[in-house]
């Protein structure tokens, strides 16, 4: 069945005669929640579309060969998003933070998003403000705006960022996997222990621009400086509560009552690996992590950014944007209102940008554009101790390992070098600290192998965040 957006004319008269109002004796929890999404964008802070289109060999970023019309082969597509009751989405244009050219790459990124939303214009459109999300979500069209997962697409300019921004980028994580020059992230080694001056410099360019600061990825130090420079609301785009699942990607409870303070918003993740550390998670587990939020944070900090088309595994009953609703019942199950459950869909978003947008305003009456610049010592390197393996011992190591029922580890070997790469995740090298012990540089992690009396490799264990994740070998 193909959704057609409806008028503005019909969408403000329907919305004249709907709201405000309130749940009804009559209405089933699924109605309740049809109707909520239909007065409030539905605004999800992270999807990765643009890079599975990137990354999909028949495609190779030809946006007309991953048809949105269709039933596509990932979490999205248009039929989808309008039973999933999408108002808003921010697109990921996420880029490989190992690419050694990352700011060519972010630009041929950003070019895709923007054709996928010129290639669909009855259905999606470019949003870049508040108001613009509000006026394409009265149209009957999804507002669609852009987001950078990871600082180091600048390459430490803040000319690069303020053209990010004029090619429609709304905010910009300072960090992923791995540190930028200027900031360390959650899952690398600590080098500046949060932000470096210019890093700082970064955040108050951001500010000036009205490009909201994305504290996904980045390590608590770094949030806690952020959060010290910034004079606007900060997000997190795409994390889940550490209290509850005490993952390097995950927020504590001591930054969550900080973003109380800064007014900000932590948008809730789906991906199961950052909700609970056996891999595998249910609704219920999504509803605990948004629940702590809510009562740590406050009601008007917490969102949702489901990470969809960027994550290998799923919750049940959450496997694509249809599944939305399901999320709303679950909620209303437990007891919330109508005006709860509208400021965790787009509310809280939106009062967000709107106050980001103001401080934009007035710190661009007060200040030029800044044209700081890196200081070369401020370029540390950091240094581990690596050993060589015979590359007969490395080949052993080679095959697939179960973590659980439902992620894995891939191990091979190519060039004389052993590589890793998780269910859902990219390829990763790891170097050697013995002839069983290796280290991955971006994820502050080990992994060691095991073997039976025979020498033969049965199994991996993962060693991170304090806890050992062991996983047999399949084949």
């Amino acid at each position: 069945m193909r959704y057609r957006p409806i008028s503005a004319a019909l969408a403000v008269a329907a919305a004249l005669l709907v709201a405000p109002s309130t749940s009804s004796p009559q209405e089933t929890a699924a109605e309740r929640v049809r109707r909520i999404l239909s007065e409030v964008p539905l605004i999800d802070g992270h999807n990765d579309l643009p890079a599975r289109i990137r990354g999909i060999k028949t495609s190779e970023g030809d946006v007309g060969l991953y048809d949105l019309r269709s039933r596509t082969e990932g979490d999205t597509d248009l039929l989808r998003l309008r039973q999933g009751m999408v108002g808003a989405q921010f697109w990921s244009v996420h880029v490989n933070f190992q690419h050694p050219r990352p700011a060519m790459q972010q630009l041929e990124q950003i070019d895709i998003a923007h054709r996928i939303i010129a290639a669909y214009p009855d259905e999606l459109e470019f949003a870049g403000s508040a108001s613009d999300i509000e006026r394409v979500f009265a149209s009957g069209k999804i507002a669609s705006l852009l987001g950078i997962e990871g600082g180091h697409v600048i390459e430490n300019s803040l000319g690069a960022l303020r053209a990010f921004y004029q090619m429609g980028v709304r905010y910009m994580g300072l960090t992923h996997w791995g540190n930028t020059d200027w900031a360390d992230s959650g899952t690398d080694d600590v080098v500046w222990n949060g932000l470096s001056p210019f890093g700082e410099e970064v955040v108050r360019e951001m500010n000036r621009l009205g490009m909201i600061v994305d504290l996904s990825h980045v390590s608590p130090a770094t949030m806690s400086d952020a959060l010290n420079v910034t004079e606007a609301p900060v997000i997190f785009s795409h994390a889940a509560a550490r209290a509850l699942a005490d993952h390097l990607r995950n927020v504590p409870d001591s930054i969550l009552v900080r973003l109380r303070e800064n007014g900000g918003v932590l948008m809730q993740i789906f991906y199961p690996g950052h909700l609970d550390l056996s891999g595998e998670a249910t609704i219920s587990d999504v509803v605990d992590h948004i629940e702590h939020i809510r009562d740590v944070a406050g009601i008007d900090h917490v969102g949702i950014g489901s990470d969809f088309d960027g994550i290998g595994s799923y919750v049940d009953g959450l496997a694509d944007v249809s599944t939305y609703p399901a999320l709303f019942i679950q909620l209303v199950r437990r007891g919330w209102s109508d005006d709860d459950l509208r400021k965790l869909a787009g509310e809280n978003l939106l009062r967000v940008m709107r106050q980001v947008e103001s401080v934009a305003r007035r710190l661009q009456r007060e200040r030029p554009p800044s044209t700081r610049m890196i200081n070369p010592e401020e370029l540390r390197p950091v240094e581990r101790i690596e050993v060589e393996v015979a590359e007969d011992i490395l080949e052993t190591y080679a095959g697939e390992y179960a973590l659980s029922s439902a992620v894995s580890v891939v191990v091979t070997l190519e060039g004389g070098a052993l590589f890793v790469q998780a269910t859902g995740e990219e390829k990763y090298p790891v170097f050697a600290e013995s002839d069983t012990t290796f280290f991955l540089r971006v994820f502050d992690a080990q992994i060691s192998f095991t073997k039976d009396d025979s020498g033969e490799v049965t199994g991996i264990i993962l060693h991170q965040n304090g806890r050992n994740q062991p996983g047999r070998k399949v084949r």
